[in-house]
């Protein structure tokens, strides 16, 4: 099923694809839709699930024609295109995208490393079939969406204890995330996980339905009117800049002891299961801007794995290591390196805050700065090597002065460009690794693909007539740097 309409929450799993909004195109459910791509990395045929328009009309306009209900649309997931009607499909095999040429001269010479960005094993398991060297980010979030944890989940969040929390929801999640490690682990087959600790605010798990609302306060004992009051109290003006990232492991120290005894657990077990392989759990403090803040949580994180691995009787080692994603971080990044085995520079948050505008927000203005030539490319899809990548060089140099075997990682959408990510990773290199998504093959030395140097024009779009057959890499989407169809709702 296709999912049409202008907004969705990071959670929404009912669909198989999506197409974007041509003035939000850096959206983080955007980022999350492109980064999962369609099921297997291939143009997929998908029906379309429905669109509201206000009226209760479930239809949608695009490029002058009329989509319906029960329509049948192609997405392509890699350029964005959209084909009118079923499109039979043919399926590439992995083996396939990896004998490109050039790879094996690529592999002797290289001096990056790629991981991918996986939350699922199914995902893991693809990212590793195209060629992925480890995991570079594990979003655990996306694991508390499912149906059947998401109850837990809102539990532990209107809990009014910490005893609460404990027992009635993280003791519940524990074992599912620990299942999901082990999932993700068995299908890297030992290579290197780096998993991200809780990050998005908490208000984008509560219910927004009232009879969801109503269901959990009977779940919890509470009336409807105290779970209304805990959403209201969620609320933030600029949520991407509040209570978020490691600011929750800050408030709930118990949340991030549950996920260090998952990743622990997990890794415990397949390294019992596997003799052979060398497990390394690495585990990613997310938003950090003051040493003091990465000191606190790590401390959580340290002593509770070291309580479990002492009882095992274990030697296994793990990391933990930090996003750079605030330019505070990337300017103190000496003093934040003494507390961390290794950075990731979370360049889409870099982008936001270094720029001082939103993701979300950018594309109502970001045209009148192409036409008057301000900006020549998005920064949010081409990395802006001026700003942001001095932050980056900085945080780099910083770093490495007290710790020089810190390990670098570039994620973000940033990571997946190698018209500008390739060639600034060699150069802030040696050793820095960056990541892609899971259908994507890692060519960390193939040369920039060229695009459209002339700004897209939602005008030059149209719905293209579905071709006989289709191979992934045969069509390009004609009229745009951003390589995407125009949508305008009916």
């Amino acid at each position: 099923m296709v999912l049409v309409r202008l907004e969705t929450s990071r959670g929404y799993r009912g669909h198989e694809g999506r197409p974007g909004h041509p003035h939000r195109p850096r959206r983080h459910d955007d980022l999350s839709r492109r980064r999962r791509g369609p099921r297997h990395g291939y143009l997929l045929r998908l029906r379309l699930l429905r669109h509201y328009d206000g009226r209760g009309n479930k239809h949608f306009e695009l490029s002058g024609k009329t989509f319906h209900e029960g329509d049948w649309l192609s997405l392509d997931g890699s350029t964005g295109s959209i084909y009118d009607g079923a499109v039979p499909t043919v399926r590439t095999p992995p083996s396939a995208a990896r004998v490109r040429p050039g790879h094996g001269l690529g592999d002797k010479y290289r001096r990056l490393s790629v991981r991918t960005n996986a939350d699922t094993p199914h995902d893991a398991a693809q990212a590793r079939k195209f060629g992925a060297e480890g995991i570079g980010l594990c979003r655990t979030e996306h694991m508390f969406f499912d149906a059947g944890r998401i109850a837990s989940f809102r539990e532990m969040i209107c809990s009014d204890t910490v005893e609460e929390r404990e027992e009635a929801a993280l003791a519940v999640l524990e074992p599912m995330q620990q299942s999901d490690f082990e999932g993700i682990y068995e299908a890297m087959e030992g290579l290197p996980v780096t998993i991200r600790f809780l990050d998005p605010p908490l208000h984008e798990f509560v219910p927004t339905e009232e009879a969801d609302i109503e269901k959990l306060a009977n779940d919890m004992g509470k009336t409807v009117a105290d779970i209304k009051a805990i959403i209201a109290g969620l609320h933030e003006f600029n949520p991407m800049m509040g209570h978020r990232g490691c600011r929750l492991a800050v408030t709930y120290p118990e949340i991030a002891a549950m996920q260090t005894r998952a990743v622990i657990k997990a890794a415990l077990n397949i390294q019992a299961k596997h003799p052979e392989w060398n497990m390394v759990p690495e585990i990613m403090i997310p938003l950090v801007g003051e040493v003091k803040e990465l000191a606190y949580v790590k401390k959580v994180v340290t002593e509770t794995a070291d309580a479990i691995i002492a009882s095992v009787k274990s030697d296994m080692k793990y990391k933990v290591g930090t996003m750079i994603e605030i330019p505070r971080a990337a300017i103190t990044a000496d003093e934040i390196a003494k507390q961390a085995d290794f950075f990731s520079f979370g360049t889409n948050d870099l982008t936001q805050m270094t720029f001082g505008f939103s993701r979300d927000d950018a594309g109502k203005f970001l045209d009148a700065y192409y036409d008057r030539k301000i900006y020549e490319n998005d920064p949010f899809a081409k990395l802006d090597q001026k700003g942001v990548g001095r932050l980056i060089e900085m945080a780099a140099k910083l770093g490495r002065s007290p710790n020089p075997d810190l390990h670098l990682g570039i994620c973000g959408e940033h990571g997946g460009d190698p018209s500008s990510s390739v060639e600034f990773c060699h150069r802030v290199g040696p050793g820095l690794c960056f990541l892609l998504p899971p259908s994507v093959s890692p060519s960390p030395v193939s040369p920039p693909r060229r695009l459209p140097s002339k700004r897209a024009d939602p005008k030059r779009f149209s719905v293209k007539k579905a071709p006989r057959s289709y191979e992934r890499g045969a069509f390009q989407l004609k009229g745009g740097r951003e390589r995407r169809e125009c949508l305008r709702t009916g």
